[in-house]
């Protein structure tokens, strides 16, 4: 099964768009239903007649072009010149026959059919559109067979046979009626879409059958390493995939692995050994897990894709996406995503989870690098779906939250620091804040080696005498003298209108509780994780204490934030697809973050935001965040005033629309006047005439009011934009579908 599976198509197609066995759509037609059929109709009479008028010579002067470009010697004299050899006979044929061909296709276009085929029988699927092509190409045997096309009279009528002999004669005679054939086929097999049906067979096939095997297209022969000549490689690979000991994991793991050794030959002979000693489990993660503990969406990995929901066939959604299925991959992601939902409306089941499980799995295969952060008890992923799973306030938790970033510099650190504890105040300036934090952060590094604890930063903010002193000597001591500088500044600041000491001691006061003590160690025995690790595929999830204390949940969610922003810009190997996903980031953003989340493109990151309402983010940072954001999600359920900031962000789209004026009509003649009152007796309208005026105007592609009011549950309006710049306008999505 899994070597059929990654056999199905994938083609090409616009962000967003589940690709696993994608066909797009046919051309729409305009036109209603009956105007098609009678426009088919009526071209297949016309064309009919026309057509055997001109087979008996009905139609004048058709013959004209024949005899002008053909020698007179061929024909007969007179009005209606027969061909006098079987030269003028072969040319008279051909003639018929290309004439019988561009006249099909002049009423064939004339008429819609292929609109009418499309619209009928295309449109109900692959399947159908291949047998009504297998009768239509029936039947032009059957017009060959019985001579009413003169194909055999033009190809087989004038063969030397008596000078080619009974051999000769018969092989060439085989070999036309091939030719004939072969043509007609290919015609048909184009246009009733063989290829696509043949597909999907294979795909649903649980084998793979002989003549799969060696196809340089397949996916399971591994055609990328027979190409760098890793016969044996390849033909190891091969056999576990048709063993059905290899799954997607695997596949896009070790095609990663590959991906390493073409741009760095030398870990060639390491990878050949892998593949040989272990199989399908090569090249494995350093966890040495294959597969999550549970899946809960439809995942593939050769594109790096996961569903997410199904498009409707809504009016308001555009023709080519109805239908199909939603997906986000690491191109979309990159652009980072917000989504805006009432609570139950299905943010984490819905989006929030799949997307995690996506990103999961792409670091199982060395691809991606994930940070899950959620409330302690969110369904973001059973704990042995992470390598790292952070539990602040839980005395159980084996891993700590490292402060600081990761970082060595007491700059860099402060800066981080007061992102996440003043941040989100209006009347405090992040930089006098961070500026406070790095005139203590330095010296008590250069003092200790080390950066402070929260109760020991708590202590220097709040000015408690004897650390400072303490501070003050081992500075001394070291001949620290720069740094016992900062330290006076600090001092001479405390006191000055405006100084941010007493606010950030306040808010790190909210660490520095009872339920925290023994986390944010810095101290050489502690296990803290910092975003820093995203140069590796790392799977981390955290779990904040939101219930039992909110605003300490926010502060780490903000430094969380800004970490990331710092520590993905930094990266030297930008290889990995590094993601940060909130399943709830209430009172997180900060201006300096949001300016951060632009830059991520560049960096091949992304990061997911959900919010109950947009009135968690400050009035002023809305139009930024929409900016800074590609891919938005409305969930069912939001209200009409963040309804109203998707509808800016949507902008309008030119529609055409049709005003009808009606106006009565008023009949002078006695007659008219008569037939006009029996009409309103029986209908019990008076007789009006009615006027169309046809223009063009703007409207909002989704309107406040409609996103409020019309949107079913588990449903959400939903805009995609890939880094490479394409976008695709917003469409109504039923989450969670599977088909």
């Amino acid at each position: 099964m899994f070597a059929a599976w990654l056999r199905a198509p994938r083609p090409a197609a616009e962000p967003g768009i589940w690709r696993h066995g994608y066909v797009p759509p046919p051309a729409r037609y305009e036109g209603t239903t009956r105007s098609l059929l009678v426009r088919v109709v009526i071209a297949l009479l016309v064309g009919f007649v026309c057509w055997r008028l001109f087979l008996e010579g009905g139609l004048p002067f058709m013959g004209a072009p024949l005899h002008y470009f053909t020698p007179a010697s061929w024909w007969t004299g007179g009005y209606e010149p027969q061909p006098v050899d079987h030269r003028g006979l072969a040319a008279l044929e051909l003639y018929e026959l290309f004439i019988s061909v561009g006249m099909f296709l002049f009423f064939a276009r004339l008429g819609g059919w292929r609109s009418a085929f499309d619209h009928h029988v295309a449109a109900r699927g692959p399947w159908h559109r291949a047998l009504a092509a297998t009768a239509g190409g029936a039947v032009v045997v059957a017009l060959i067979e019985n001579e009413v096309l003169p194909v055999y009279p033009l190809v087989f009528g004038h063969l030397p046979y008596r000078e080619l002999g009974n051999v000769a004669g018969s092989v060439i005679t085989y070999t036309l009626y091939g030719v004939v054939y072969a043509l007609v086929v290919v015609v048909f097999a184009r246009l009733g879409g063989w290829a696509d049906v043949r597909a999907r067979v294979r795909a649903s096939a649980g084998t793979a059958s002989d003549a799969d095997v060696g196809d340089p297209r397949d996916l399971a022969e591994w055609p990328e390493l027979r190409a760098a000549g890793l016969d044996e490689s390849a033909d190891r690979l091969a056999a576990e995939a048709y063993a059905g000991r290899m799954n997607d994991v695997d596949h896009a793991r070790i095609r990663r692995a590959f991906e390493s050794v073409q741009v760095d030959p030398a870990r060639r002979a390491a990878f050949v050994a892998s593949v040989r000693d272990n199989g399908a489990a090569a090249c494995a993660h350093p966890s040495k897990a294959r597969d999550l503990p549970l899946r809960t969406a439809a995942h593939d990995l050769v594109v790096a894709q996961v569903r997410i929901g199904g498009v409707t066939d809504a009016e308001s959604n555009p023709y080519a996406r109805r239908g199909t299925g939603l997906a986000l991959d690491p191109a979309v992601l990159g652009t980072s995503v917000l989504a805006v939902g009432p609570s139950g409306a299905g943010k984490t089941r819905l989006l929030v989870r799949p997307v995690v499980e996506s990103l999961a799995l792409q670091a199982l295969a060395g691809q991606a690098a994930l940070i899950a952060v959620g409330a302690a008890g969110a369904e973001l992923g059973p704990d042995g779906g992470y390598d790292v799973v952070v539990r602040p306030g839980d005395p159980a938790s084996v891993h700590d939250l490292d402060l600081y970033g990761g970082t060595s510099d007491a700059d860099e650190a402060a800066s981080l620091l007061a992102e996440a504890f003043v941040g989100d105040l209006p009347g405090t300036d992040t930089r006098r804040a961070a500026t406070a934090l790095a005139q203590l952060l330095g010296p008590f590094r250069a003092a200790y080696g080390r950066f402070p604890g929260v109760a020991e930063l708590r202590e220097l903010l709040d000015r408690v005498p004897g650390p400072i002193e303490a501070l003050r000597r081992a500075l001394d001591d070291a001949g620290q003298q720069a740094m016992l500088r900062e330290l006076d500044a600090r001092e001479r600041q405390r006191d000055v209108h405006g100084d941010p000491g007493p606010v950030l001691a306040d808010r790190v006061g909210l660490l520095d509780r009872p339920a925290f003590h023994g986390f944010f160690d810095t101290s050489s025995d502690s296990r803290p994780f910092c975003p820093r690790s995203l140069e590796h595929p790392v799977r981390v999830r955290i779990d904040l204490p939101e219930r039992a204390h909110p605003d300490a949940s926010r502060l780490l969610a903000r430094l969380l934030l800004a970490q990331f922003n710092a520590s993905v810009a930094a990266r030297t190997d930008r290889s990995l697809f590094a993601f940060l996903a909130f399943d709830d980031a209430s009172q997180t953003l900060t201006p300096q973050t949001v300016r951060g989340l632009q830059r991520l493109r560049s960096a091949h990151a992304g990061v997911l935001l959900t919010l109950r309402t947009l009135e968690e983010v400050p009035e002023g940072l809305r139009p930024q965040l929409f900016g800074a954001v590609g891919c938005r999600f409305a969930f069912s359920g939001v209200t009409t005033w963040d309804g109203r900031q998707f509808a800016e962000a949507w902008g309008t789209e030119l529609v055409e629309t049709r005003d009808v004026t009606s106006r009565q009509v008023y009949a002078e003649r006695p007659l008219t006047r008569l037939l006009h009152g029996v009409r309103k007796a029986i209908s019990g309208k008076e007789v009006t005439t009615g006027a169309v005026t046809v223009r063009q105007v703007e409207r909002e592609r989704w309107s406040a009011s409609a996103l409020a009011n019309t949107l079913p549950p588990a449903h959400a309006v939903v805009s995609l934009a890939a880094v490479t710049g394409e976008r695709a306008a917003p469409v109504l999505v039923r989450l969670g579908q599977k088909n």
